[in-house]
């Protein structure tokens, strides 16, 4: 039934353009006087947006490949562009019959059907996390290599909302030749085609330069699309089929704002419009070779129709030379960047400096999506974080149970499921958060579908490694909120995904205030009772201090009871509560009320110090250097009072009618102290009447015993609670200090690389075009002082630094005042979610704050993920195997924490069929012969990261040598090792990236050679070096039927 959606229409294939009596060939030979322009059919198709996949699959998607293979396996000059890979997935599998795949398979060999990016989807460059976006675009790459053998090699990132620094990085180590932009601030594309400096060399990453330097087009000011007016027509122009029409394709085929058809009356005409066009793009570039793309969104949905109308066309240009000046030719992405490449210019070089951010107009500044539906936000965040652990978990269930055969099958599949929605979501109308209610709702539910499933996967292996005898798990990721448990005993397991040994404050909220905790050994685990945070008296927060071993387990044994001399909790401590009166802060400010002694809380590594009179954050002192900082903290608001017209905020657009207003006229306070953990808990009210608050923020602060070397000590983990706000009003935090900062800010792109930003004089809207997206961190600093103030993110936002000393971050949007998107694509932001975003707060000189910064990011990123097992179970007294006999047990599937520059960014079994030698697997495509019957699950996919750029920090910043023999031997006994690209499709032996010719050659006319980037880093079979900001990749294959036949909880 579902396939019946998808058959395209039989009007829609037999409408046709009235002929033209012309007759010639669209395909000729360029004089190489001539501009040449390459005609690249291609259809821009949303993965998200206004309508869900499934509405785009019914209304044109299926048809767009249907119609597209259809029309190209006639004529040999035919060509289309592929772009995004899930609805040519989904109508791969689901739609297309065996002569449609083995033609596209012909299409392909024959370079005339080119997959472009290889990604699932386009991503969105600003809000999106690194470990996301390299997921989504192997998920891609891996599909298209094992079944076309093929591997992209271009960019098409046409609709990104500005362009970051990292994402040409990750493309030349994924192999990329070309990359193609289009989104960047208006004045900055005006000035680059006035001084045809559209296409440069850009060197992304200020470590690697020129290794990992990545040329690149931007497109012209018509972007992506043919010019969509026609002088002699008042339809659009090249749409010959018309606009798509939703929810169903019109019975008889006629859609509305089909294009004039191409006859003998109307072809002279067309060919004026696309000459006078293709020579106005000419101007603007430096080869007389021009990107004409021929499409637009959701175009060719009727392939026949299209080029039917555009092959005489093209004809009749090509037939008059020495009228028209053009010769035109139908032409993919490569064949383009080769004719740019083979003319042998020498290329403007652009430095690591990134775009953005992205306005259209003076008024138009696309900062307001770096925020736009937090919660979809952090439900993204979250579910790439518990991807990851399932991935490294699968990995080592898949090495270390011999009966995880039987199931790696089904948990494979559950995993696959939010591979799928992570990358999906990653779109540049995903989470970004300017999608349609509808579209969000698709996306949230796929996101919950797919944790869900791969929370069943998890459960399934921690109950055979952890030999638990039956019992039940029940994992936790909704991260940032606590555990809540209801039996008085319980097994706590902590798997900790990331590379190192984590020391964390594990939540839970327990109905009881009297606990005792012990490990798998019978020693008592200190924890900490509080009141529980809005929770209405009746439950309790507890915490305990978890040691998880990197890739590993640790279990706890909680036991709740109401008595309060049992010994068992002579190691549990009670929080002693403070309430402090609400006060009005307008009139004790107003009144200059006596200053009261300050409120001061602390641990050993850090001090807050509150106002008394106002309760407001006063000053912030690192104890163990002895710096400190006055600093102010507060809610404010944006307001936005547009009638209904264009000059207002939207999903996209940050748009403020002034500067920010603090929401708290009225402050309470509630401080807990503990041994353990301090807490200060604020409710800010808009007046003192009010009784609920809209927003609130809860400071922890945590003891440790190795406080000076314990990062745990030395942050602020913040909580803050927003909403539901009020109508067009948009949320910061904002922290003013008394540092020195000259309105410099420093933020991350995508969580690789942090990048500089200078505040800038617009002559008009100032405020939203000196935002910029902050998706896991971002600072200001005092460089007289060595003063750093960090802000680590669990989610995306928009962060900016309006004044000397000051760093506000985005929180929260609700919009509604935007009339024109909100009728026309229902493109609402009418968010009356509760959010809960976590930010955590580093004080330190600088060289501290580099120390920190990287592990703690990743950490809050990545939590460790708590299950729980309800039953009455006592720690054992030795640790037992499957047979009954006592053995030893490994706890971590790394023989040794990585090295505190590293990160292992990835450890799954991909499951891909594919051969890794690329001619074995070519061998078997022309055979038509799988590789292997089912998944591949004995190959290993490992990703380092080194975390540091060059010269950082006189330490970190260092080299780094790591034998992944020895470091996975805990697995297995590693056979092989070899490095790949950054998706793993290219063995990085095989993998020469093309030379541009730079102007920043030397004398000799050597420039720096691009292939330099791909030289494998082994010195011998096992041992890989890591240069600063290395993201390297492995296949690992172990030694056959060699498994650590070990449970993780001893």
């Amino acid at each position: 039934a579902m396939v019946q959606l998808y058959f395209v229409s039989l009007a829609i294939l037999v409408v046709a353009a009235c002929g033209s009596s012309f007759e010639g060939s669209a395909e000729e030979v360029p004089d190489e006087s001539l501009i040449e322009a390459l005609v690249i059919p291609h259809s821009h198709m949303d993965v998200g947006w206004v309508y869900t996949v499934e509405e785009s699959m019914h209304a044109y998607a299926a048809n767009v490949y249907t119609t597209v293979v259809e029309e190209l396996s006639k004529d040999p000059q035919r060509k289309f562009i592929a772009v995004e890979q899930e609805f040519f997935r989904l109508w791969w599998d689901g739609v297309a019959t065996e002569q449609q795949q083995n033609q596209v398979r012909q299409l392909v060999k024959d370079g005339r059907f080119e997959f472009i990016i290889g990604g699932q989807v386009m991503h969105d460059e600003a809000v999106t996390e690194m470990s996301a976006d390299i997921q989504q675009l192997t998920e891609g790459h891996a599909f298209i290599y094992e079944t076309f053998g093929v591997r992209p090699q271009f960019s098409w990132h046409v609709d990104p909302f500005g362009a970051s620094a990292a994402t040409p990085t990750f493309f030349a180590m994924a192999g990329f030749n070309g990359h193609l932009i289009s989104r960047i601030d208006f004045d900055m594309k005006d000035n680059m085609q006035e001084n045809k400096e559209m296409q440069f060399v850009w060197r992304g990453s200020p470590s690697h330069g020129a290794l990992q330097e990545m040329f690149t087009h931007t497109m012209d000011q018509y972007s992506y699309c043919v010019p969509g007016y026609l002088p002699f027509s008042n339809r659009s122009g090249f749409f010959w089929n018309g606009y798509v029409v939703f929810p169903d394709p019109p019975a008889d085929g006629i859609y509305p704002n089909m294009s004039l058809p191409v006859d003998n009356s109307t072809i002279g005409l067309y060919a004026e419009t696309m000459v006078t066009n293709i020579k106005q793009r000419a101007a603007w570039y430096k080869t007389p070779h021009i990107l004409w793309p021929w499409g637009c969104d959701k175009q060719f949905f009727n392939a026949s129709v299209q080029f039917k109308n555009m092959d005489p066309l093209l004809a009749y240009i090509n037939s008059r030379p020495s009228e028209y000046g053009v010769s035109v030719r139908y032409a993919t992405l490569s064949e383009y960047f080769m004719a740019v490449h083979g003319a042998k210019e020498k290329w403007r070089v652009r430095e690591a400096q990134d775009f953005l951010p992205y306005s259209n107009d003076r008024f138009q500044a696309w900062t307001g999506f770096y925020t736009s539906r937090s919660y979809l936000k952090g439900l993204a965040r979250r579910s790439q974080a518990f991807l990851h652990a399932g991935e490294t978990m699968f990995c080592v269930y898949m090495r270390s149970q011999e009966q995880a055969a039987g199931k790696a099958d089904g948990i494979l599949a559950n995993l696959t499921n939010l591979r799928w929605a992570s990358a999906e979501v990653q779109h540049h109308d995903g989470v970004t958060g300017t999608e349609s209610p509808k579209v969000r709702d698709m996306y949230e539910t796929r996101l919950y579908s797919g944790c869900n499933s791969s929370a069943v996967a998890m459960e399934t292996m921690l109950a055979d490694m952890t030999l638990s005898n039956g019992d039940v798990w029940n994992a936790h990721y909704h991260v940032g909120a606590p555990v809540v448990i209801a039996n008085r005993t319980m097994t706590t397991t902590v798997y900790n995904p990331l590379g190192w040994t984590v020391r964390r404050y594990i939540h839970v909220v327990v109905p009881s205030q009297h606990a005792s905790v012990l490990d798998t050994k019978g020693r008592m685990i200190p924890n900490q009772i509080n009141p529980a945070v809005n929770r209405d008296g009746k439950d309790f927060d507890m915490f305990f201090l978890a040691e998880i071993p990197a890739v590993g387990f640790s279990t706890y044994y909680i036991h709740l009871s109401t008595k309060t001399s049992s010994h068992h909790h002579k190691k549990s401590h009670k929080g002693r509560v403070a309430r402090h009166r609400q006060v009005d802060t307008e009139k004790n400010e107003r009144n200059n009320e006596t200053p009261k002694k300050p409120l001061s809380v602390e641990n050993r590594c850090i001090q807050l110090i509150f106002d008394d009179n106002t309760h407001m954050l006063q000053y912030i002192k690192n104890r163990l250097t002895g710096q400190y900082v006055k600093a102010d903290h507060q809610f404010m608001e944006y307001s936005n009072e547009g009638e209904g017209d264009a000059f207002a905020s939207t999903n996209y657009i940050f748009l403020p009618t002034g500067d920010a207003i603090s929401v708290a006229s009225s402050v309470s306070m509630t401080t807990v102290t503990g041994k353990l953990v301090t807490e200060v808990r604020q409710d800010f009210f808009r007046s003192p009447e009010e009784k609920e608050s809209a927003y609130s923020v809860v400071y922890r602060l945590f003891n440790t015993h190795d406080y000076q070397h314990d990062h745990l000590c030395q942050r602020v983990e913040m909580t803050l609670r927003v909403g539901p706000l009020g109508v067009n009003k948009e949320c910061i935090t904002r922290f003013s200090t008394n540092m020195n900062t000259s309105r410099v800010l420093y933020t991350d792109n995508n969580g690789y690389q942090m990048m500089r930003r200078t505040y800038k004089d617009f002559t008009a809207n100032n405020i939203a075009r000196n935002y910029y997206p902050m998706v896991t961190a971002a600072y200001i600093e005092d460089q007289v002082r060595d003063l750093r103030l960090t802000l680590l993110s669990s989610r995306s936002h928009g962060v900016s630094s309006q004044q000397n000393g000051s760093i506000e971050v985005m929180l929260h949007r609700r919009l509604v005042n935007h009339v024109p998107l909100d009728n026309s694509y229902n493109l609402t932001l009418n968010d009356t979610n509760v959010v809960k975003p976590q930010l955590w707060l580093l004080f330190t000189n600088r060289t501290q704050g580099s120390l920190l910064q990287h592990r703690a990011q990743l950490e809050l990123e990545n939590p460790p993920v708590v299950f729980i097992s309800q039953g009455a179970k006592r720690p054992p007294t030795r640790c037992v195997g499957g047979s009954g006999q006592e053995v030893r047990r490994p706890v971590s599937a790394l023989s040794e924490d990585l090295p505190p520059n590293l990160h292992l960014l990835t450890l799954k079994i991909p499951g891909w069929k594919y051969h890794s030698d690329h001619t074995v697997h070519i061998e078997h495509l022309d055979d038509d012969e799988p590789v292997s019957p089912g998944p591949d699950l004995g190959r290993v996919l490992i990703r380092l990261f080194h975390m540091y750029e060059k010269d950082e920090h006189p330490e970190l910043s260092q080299p780094v040598t790591m034998d992944l023999k020895k470091l996975m031997s805990p697995l297995g006994e590693v056979m092989n090792v070899e490095e790949r690209s950054l998706t793993g499709v290219w063995a990085v032996k095989d993998m020469k990236r093309w030379d541009w010719m730079t102007q920043d050659m030397d004398d000799d006319g050597d420039a720096p050679s691009a292939d330099e980037d791909v030289k494998e880093t082994m010195e011998n079979d096992y041992t890989v070096t890591l240069q600063p900001k290395d993201i390297r990749t492995y296949f690992v294959t172990f030694a056959p039927n060699d498994h650590v036949t070990n449970s993780f909880n001893c």
